[in-house]
């Protein structure tokens, strides 16, 4: 009697996938010449030391921090020459876009954002030295592709549309938003995808205890928010998605350049204000009474206070006043020096929402919590002819850490006319 047998019983097992740096760096040692041979470094021994995984920012491919740093790793860069480097370099690419489906051009290596910047002192010697408030990421490596010249100017005054148009453009979405910057010149924080999602939803509540949140579609789009370090578009998008206009502040020109960029890959109106239109006597009225999305000022937010109050005093009575909703102060490690600026801001408006970001230890959170509190409730004087004016701290939303027992917290306080 014939027995049917399962034919799967004689199946080959399936071979296990090679991972793409992997399978780029065994076809790439067994191409290198006799002569660069890897002496002591084994193959397997690279394998193990290099990146298991990577993030895409088309047509970017960026390794995480410390790649290639291994002493092994090390030892054989130096004996290489940057044409060998360049074809290992190419062989990830070709490997991790050959897996993706997707054609990647560019390679390097993430490096976190300094607080400072490292200039020569007078015996030539690397020291921190001033604050890198335009957070450049200096410390990008650049592995393969062109990513433009390193000595484009980064000085507002000294870059030129030629600039823009000459450097190399990344982008990426996030919550159906698209962003936009040049990698040589602007910091990107993936880690913001969660803050960047809360915005979205913060006016969609159903708790009882924040019912003051919870608007229409309808009624945000009569909305203003303000953001005090716009950077590349960050928060400003989640804003502008609600269907809000957005009057915004950034010193960094490459920051201006990735939001104006991504605003209109969004499909959003923007304008920019910079240069000499900045020393003019620019009529915010004027540009509000319009329809623009967005507004950004390329210049230093010491001056959004000014501006914003002198507007309102213009469209006093004016139906489609500016009303501001929310104020967003996204700098770490704190955002404290615009707090005064950005109360007297939102204290103008029925209520609004003040979001400040700090860097806290996570058993200060209360503590700072309150102190926030009290610092904002001082800055609303209690005796004055002005509407009076109450202030709490909602809440404190934990969005990652920052370093061992520290938190990237948000604080949002609320401010309404009583």
């Amino acid at each position: 009697m014939a027995v049917n047998e399962n034919p799967k019983r004689h199946a080959k097992p399936k071979q296990k996938s090679i991972p793409p740096i992997e399978a780029a760096i065994t076809a790439w040692v067994s191409n290198l010449p006799v002569e660069s041979a890897l002496g002591e470094v084994h193959l397997a021994e690279l394998a193990a030391q290099a990146p298991k995984r990577w993030t895409v920012y088309e047509p970017m491919v960026l390794l995480p921090s410390g790649s290639f740093a291994s002493p092994a790793w090390t030892s054989l860069k130096a004996k290489l020459s940057t044409t060998q480097l360049a074809g290992l370099w190419s062989r990830m690419l070709s490997e991790i876009s050959r897996k993706s489906g997707t054609s990647y051009t560019h390679l390097a290596v993430n490096e976190g954002i300094p607080l400072h910047l490292r200039e020569q002192n007078e015996s030539g010697t690397a020291e921190d030295s001033k604050e890198n408030i335009l957070r450049s990421p200096s410390g990008l490596q650049v592995l393969y592709g062109d990513f433009g010249s390193c000595d484009l100017p980064s000085v507002a005054e000294e870059v030129a549309e030629a600039d823009f148009e000459a450097a190399f453009w990344v982008s990426t979405k996030q919550n159906g938003i698209h962003q936009t910057w040049a990698p040589r010149w602007t910091m990107f924080s993936r880690g913001n995808i969660k803050e960047k999602a809360r915005v979205l939803s913060f006016h969609d509540t159903n708790d009882p205890t924040l019912q003051n949140r919870a608007m229409s579609s309808s009624q945000l789009r009569n909305k203003w928010a303000v953001d005090m370090y716009a950077g590349i578009g960050y928060f400003v998008f989640s804003y502008a998605k609600l269907g809000m206009r957005v009057l915004c502040w950034e010193l960094n020109p490459w920051s201006v350049e990735g939001l104006r960029r991504g605003a209109l890959a969004n499909g959003w109106s923007v304008r920019v204000i910079r240069g000499a239109e900045l020393a003019s006597d620019i009529d915010l009225s004027e540009i509000i009474a319009g329809d623009v999305r967005i507004v950004v000022f390329q210049e230093d937010n010491a001056m959004a206070r000014q501006r914003i109050q002198e507007t309102r005093r213009k469209m006093a009575g004016q139906q489609g006043k500016l009303d501001v909703l929310h104020v967003n102060c996204g700098f770490l490690p704190t955002s404290e020096p615009c707090w005064e600026d950005a109360m007297a801001i939102a204290k103008a408006s029925p209520r609004a929402w003040l979001h400040l970001h700090e860097n806290v230890g996570v058993a200060d959170i209360e503590k700072r919590r309150s102190e926030i509190r009290n610092t904002l409730t001082g800055m609303v004087p209690s005796e004055s002819s002005e509407p009076r004016v109450s202030v709490d701290v909602e809440h404190a939303e934990l969005v990652k850490t920052y370093a061992p027992g520290v938190w990237h917290c948000v604080f949002d306080a609320y401010s309404c006319i009583t």
